[in-house]
């Protein structure tokens, strides 16, 4: 589960990480009264107005236009999902660039061309800053336990440091008992190149960060850029987190700050009913039991020659109205020229499977050929269901004859 920026620092606060003062805003009106109240009635002749979007790359990607797709100027230049506003009329500025910014979209390097419609923005204080530093903790699979990096390439894409100059990342597992030691953060201090100050105030930052993502239980927590400012203290100039979606019912919390806009409506609506269906961009939809077989059966789809347009696992609970909702959610998609089913009767038995796949499709409208594969318990018996059953499948009597089946229907 993704949060916003905003969202992601009011938690931060609570563990005492350094944060800018700053508050979201959902209209544009909002937006300057906020920043007359929060900044300049104060003397603050500085703030940063930030496009809430769950993608990166906001500082360099630029808001289009939503009816016409053209990039839109403000003050003279192209407006970016991050702007740094300052001077005189403050308020007055804020005002104009969220009313540019909000209900248009920000097309940045990961969102591609479709990009994110702008619903909200944070507005923040500015800040003097000396230099910009990376750190991100994140779970390492290789060695099963959580990683601490830090790098002295702030602002930059990680992915990129990664490829470029991976010595410039450094590293500090965090062992599940005893926890992120002392000794490991002042070897990421000294790693840094950071002394007096500067190493005063990182130290603590980085064990407040690791403590947060702990009890938070965060899948990533990202700080980029980490800045430091002129006055030598460590701050979160940026936000990314995500929550473990495994340990969500341990923060029925975490519900209000979920935001179904950033997601696509087809898995939202495919969550409702306990799917794990992630959409691609193929044109054979596929169904299966099993995370690991529906990972096959994607690999199956595209060496076939056709393209996997979803990933959706309809687990041990192979019911009808599971089953039906699963094609719902497929058909709604207007790429799909196919469906894949790919089902191992284990836990399930084969013939519930085809009944529900029957009945299921006497419920749901699918105009598209059906390929069906059915393998395990009661085989014999679902293959008997689905061709007495007056609909047209093509049924496979194994992987590779689902293969060639899945090849001859995308090429016809």
């Amino acid at each position: 589960m993704k949060i916003h920026e905003y969202q992601a620092k009011e938690l931060l606060r609570r563990f005492n990480v350094p944060t800018l003062q700053g508050r979201a805003a959902f209209a544009a009106e909002e937006a300057g009264k906020i920043c007359w109240e929060e900044f300049e009635s104060k003397g603050i002749t500085t703030v940063v107005v930030k496009a809430q979007v769950h993608a990166g790359g906001r500082g360099k990607g630029i808001i289009h236009d939503i009816a016409t797709g053209a990039q839109i100027e403000l003050f003279g230049k192209p407006l970016r999902g991050v702007t740094v506003l300052s001077g005189e009329n403050l308020s007055d500025k804020v005002y104009q660039l969220a009313k540019a910014m909000l209900g248009n979209k920000l097309v940045t390097i990961q969102t591609g061309a479709a990009g994110c419609i702008v619903h909200r923005l944070f507005i923040e204080q500015g800040c003097a800053i000396e230099k910009e530093f990376y750190a991100g903790i994140v779970l390492d699979r290789q060695s099963s336990k959580n990683t601490v990096m830090v790098s002295t390439e702030g602002g930059v894409e990680i992915e990129k440091v990664a490829a470029e100059t991976p010595g410039k990342i450094l590293k500090e597992s965090i062992d599940p008992l005893a926890g992120f030691q002392a000794f490991q953060a002042k070897r990421l201090a000294f790693g840094l190149g950071l002394n007096g100050n500067a190493y005063k105030s990182f130290v603590p930052f980085i064990m407040k960060l690791t403590q947060a993502y702990t009890d938070l239980d965060c899948s990533l927590l990202e700080i980029n850029p980490l800045v430091l400012t002129t006055d030598g203290e460590f701050i979160a100039l940026d936000a990314k987190m995500n929550f473990d979606d495994n340990a969500l019912y341990r923060h029925p919390e975490y519900e209000e700050l979920h935001d179904d806009s950033e997601e696509d409506p087809l898995e939202v609506e495919a969550a409702k009913f306990d799917l794990n269906y992630i959409k691609l961009d193929g044109n054979v939809g596929c169904m299966v039991n099993g995370a690991g077989l529906a990972m096959a059966t994607m690999d199956l789809i595209k060496l076939s020659g056709g393209s996997p347009a979803n990933f959706l696992d309809v687990g041990g609970g192979a019911d009808v109205e599971r089953i039906a909702n699963a094609f719902r959610i497929m058909m709604s998609d207007v790429n799909v020229k196919a469906v894949l089913i790919n089902i191992f009767g284990g836990i399930v038995r084969c013939d519930k499977v085809a009944d529900g796949i029957v009945q299921a499709l006497n419920q749901v409208k699918v105009n598209v050929p059906v390929i069906v594969r059915l393998d395990g318990t009661n085989a014999i018996e679902a293959v008997e269901t689905l061709r007495n059953s007056g609909m047209e499948f093509k049924i496979a009597t194994n992987f590779e004859d689902a293969a060639r089946k899945v090849a001859e229907t995308v090429a016809a």
